[in-house]
Formats: structure tokens, C-alpha cells, sequence
């Protein structure tokens, strides 16, 4: 089964560890490390959020009719996420540990917040308004994340 209650918090967890490990880089000072790292905890950032934005909030919004609820809170703080990735390019190439650390300190705190949001409200929701369409959307979900490692 692939549920998006199943599914996305995972995917949470794997984007903090590449999180981790391009900040781990940079504290060191290894600025091809981090560049590698960065490069693949952006693209999963991505897939994520074209994942949600493009096939679970579409379809939570159809199955509820509610478009102006969490999804559309969430798509704000994806932009907000999206303006912290921005900045962490920009220091990643300009090799910048401070202007690094404080984008990502700022990233940090936001992306947890809004996982916990997700996780304990908006995906149970999903999997409950979307009802026999979850497992198939989940395994649409799935199949977006997992081209997001390539």
C-alpha cells in the first residue's frame, strides 16, 4: 500500500539527512562536498514539493472541494522553503559559511514546522478524503520521488 501518510514523512526523513550532510560539508569547510550534497537534497526538495503540488493537493482539492484550507498554506511555505533554497545556492557558490548557516537555521526551522503540520494534519486528511484514490496516488507520489534520485 502507498498511502501518502506512509510515503511522505519517509521522504521528510530522507530530505533532512541530505540536509545534514550539505550542512555537515560546509561546517568543514569541504566546498565540493557541500556542493554535491546541496545539489541532491535540492533536487529531492523539488521532487517533493512537485509531488504534493502537483498530483496530492490537486486531488485532496477536488475530493474536498476546499482549496483555500492547508494545501494552500502549504503551497505558501514551499515558496518560502523555495526563497531559502535560493539563498543556500547562492552562498553554496559563493562559498559562504555565514550566509549558509543563517539560511539554513531558517530553513530548519520552517521545514519542521511544516512537516509536523503535514504529517499530523494534512496527510492523515489526504489519505482519509481521498479514500479508494489514495493508494493509487501514493504510488504516483512514490513514482515522482524516486525520479527525484536519479
Amino acid at each position: 500500500m502507498s498511502f501518502p501518510t506512509q510515503i511522505l514523512p519517509d521522504h521528510h526523513r530522507h530530505c533532512d539527512d541530505l540536509f545534514v550532510a550539505a550542512e555537515s560539508a560546509v561546517q568543514r569547510g569541504d566546498w565540493a562536498a557541500a556542493a554535491t550534497a546541496f545539489v541532491h537534497f535540492y533536487a529531492q526538495m523539488k521532487a517533493h514539493f512537485d509531488a504534493e503540488e502537483g498530483v496530492l493537493f490537486p486531488a485532496f482539492e477536488a475530493a474536498t472541494g476546499m482549496r483555500a484550507g492547508p494545501t494552500q498554506m502549504m503551497r505558501h511555505e514551499h515558496e518560502q522553503m523555495r526563497g531559502l533554497l535560493a539563498q543556500l545556492v547562492d552562498a553554496c557558490e559563493a562559498k559562504n559559511g555565514e550566509e549558509y548557516a543563517g539560511a539554513a537555521e531558517t530553513l530548519l526551522m520552517l521545514m519542521q514546522q511544516h512537516n509536523m503540520k503535514e504529517e499530523n494534519i494534512l496527510y492523515p486528511m489526504c489519505d482519509q478524503a481521498l479514500g479508494a484514490d489514495a493508494e493509487r496516488i501514493g504510488a504516483q507520489m512514490d513514482a515522482m520521488l524516486e525520479k527525484g534520485h536519479a
